[in-house]
């Protein structure tokens, strides 16, 4: 198992310089690779022990691929796949090679318990994403993909100070070694994978940028990339109790924060994005659950970007006038129903399990955000069916297929969610947000400011974050 681990984090690499000298090849080659990920991943469920891989024992440089990691492998072979499919007959080599590099450096991410290597392997995904980004070479395509690279890289100098710091205190660079490490060790690690991660006003780059990329980009960003920053906050939460509390609360206010703008979004992209930053906070909400609950979010935002690629607005006012085909409406329906938390589809299970895995001071603010997302996608539940068949690529239809199937099968994995008490409350919910959507949201005129989002304000919040941070982990220090 050692040997094929190896095998299969490099292999996405190597595929990705060959499909350069076999062109003819490439959606081939990409889409093996991504079939080679699910089955690993399967491989990792069947697997009771984790595995753990020493690279330099005497640095703490460690993989480990356990349950956790299979969750978040499985999303990242699906949401590839998916968006292989869609872009089937409509990209160069380029852009499928980029993708698999994309896929292999964020899949090496997901098997990270140190932090040298795992920075690595982010500032690979980080030059992928840019490339992907920018694929359009236009002006406005290059800009958002500089942007995100600028944002990206000077958050990931902050990261490797603070890895470097810890290294000082504890003579290694696994996670543990937060656990004795000076506050601003941990303030500067996590500030890096606040904005990796697009976590809570740290994560305020992502709206733009997820928006303004291509229909498959956006997909392959909200279902998978922000992830890789997402992982390791999760893991440290679960190796160190005392990173528990931060990582929950961060989880808490960003769940919140994403939710409020998502509430008041006019556009159908930019309401997606914010919905992404708010999805990721319940995945740290509950850090024991949240390899289940990022499946099910990378499955259901994947499949609701590659569907809003093919309405005929990206503006919900615009929308609401027009009839939208109806083949195109269901496959809405369905991805909004889930990630809602509606019987019958993992998002149901998903918010059930991270909602018994909540502590007692977090369980309002969560019903809020859960409240705020039936509001949400009520805006596209609510638009009306029936118009004239649009033309859409036999790969979208094979996308819909492999991710709301998903959606569907991954109910198996918590069957105990149905019961009379747990379908009754989730239901209750999706039907306040409707009332609320339909009386009150659906004919707001309130814009939120952008100010915040700009460029400058974004170097500006990681000061301010970077100093909330460490404010919390001297506090935790002096317990």
């Amino acid at each position: 198992m050692s040997t094929l681990t190896i095998a299969w984090i490099a292999l996405p690499f190597f595929i990705g310089f060959v499909i350069y000298l076999i062109p003819q090849f490439d959606r081939y080659l990409a889409f093996f690779i991504a079939i080679a990920s699910a089955g690993y991943a399967l491989l990792l469920f069947a697997q009771q022990a984790p595995l753990t891989l020493k690279l330099i024992d005497n640095f703490g440089v460690v993989l480990t691929a356990d349950q956790l990691s299979g969750y978040f492998i499985l999303t990242n072979a699906l949401v590839t796949a998916a968006v292989l499919f869609y872009c089937w007959h409509n990209k160069t080599a380029f852009f499928y090679a980029q993708t698999i590099i994309l896929h292999g450096s964020v899949n090496a991410a997901f098997v990270c318990e140190d932090f040298i290597s795992l920075y690595v392997a982010l500032e690979v995904s980080g030059i992928a994403a840019f490339l992907l980004i920018a694929y359009p070479r236009s002006d406005r395509s290059i800009w958002v993909g500089l942007r995100y690279l600028f944002v990206s890289n000077v958050a990931m100098l902050f990261y490797l100070v603070g890895a470097v710091l810890a290294y000082k205190a504890n003579h290694t660079f696994a996670f543990s070694a937060l656990r004795g490490a000076p506050p601003e060790a941990l303030a500067l690690i996590f500030l890096g994978l606040l904005v990796k991660g697009g976590i809570f006003v740290s994560g305020l780059w992502l709206p733009l940028t997820h928006s303004e990329s291509e229909t498959p980009v956006s997909a392959l960003l909200s279902g998978i990339v922000v992830k890789a920053g997402v992982y390791p906050m999760v893991r440290c939460a679960l190796i160190l109790e005392e990173i528990d509390p931060i990582v929950r609360l961060f989880g808490v206010g960003t769940a919140l924060l994403g939710v409020f703008y998502a509430v008041f979004e006019k556009d159908t992209k930019r309401m997606l994005a914010f919905h992404t930053v708010s999805q990721l906070g319940f995945i740290l909400a509950a850090p024991i659950v949240g390899g289940f609950y990022a499946l099910t979010h990378g499955l259901v935002k994947s499949a609701l970007f590659l569907t809003a690629g093919n309405l005929p607005s990206r503006n919900f006012k615009e929308l609401q006038k027009k009839q939208i085909p109806t083949p195109i409406w269901v496959a809405l329906v369905i991805a909004s129903f889930s990630i809602s938390g509606f019987p019958m589809l993992s998002g149901f299970g998903a918010k059930v399990l991270t909602t018994k895995n909540l502590l007692p001071w977090q369980v309002i603010a969560m019903n809020v955000a859960a409240l705020g997302t039936a509001i949400s996608f009520a805006k596209f539940i609510f638009l009306p069916p029936g118009g004239e068949k649009e033309d859409t690529s036999p790969g979208f239809w094979a996308a819909m297929i492999l991710l709301l199937g998903g959606l569907i099968f991954a109910n198996v994995v918590y069957y105990e969610a149905y019961t009379f008490e747990n379908i009754v409350k989730p239901l209750a919910t999706i039907g306040v947000g409707w009332l609320a959507y339909w009386f009150i949201f659906r004919r707001s005129a309130i814009k939120l400011p952008r100010e915040i989002e700009e460029f400058d304000h974004q170097i500006g919040l990681m000061s301010l974050i970077l100093i909330l941070l460490f404010w919390m982990s001297l506090a935790r220090s002096n317990l």
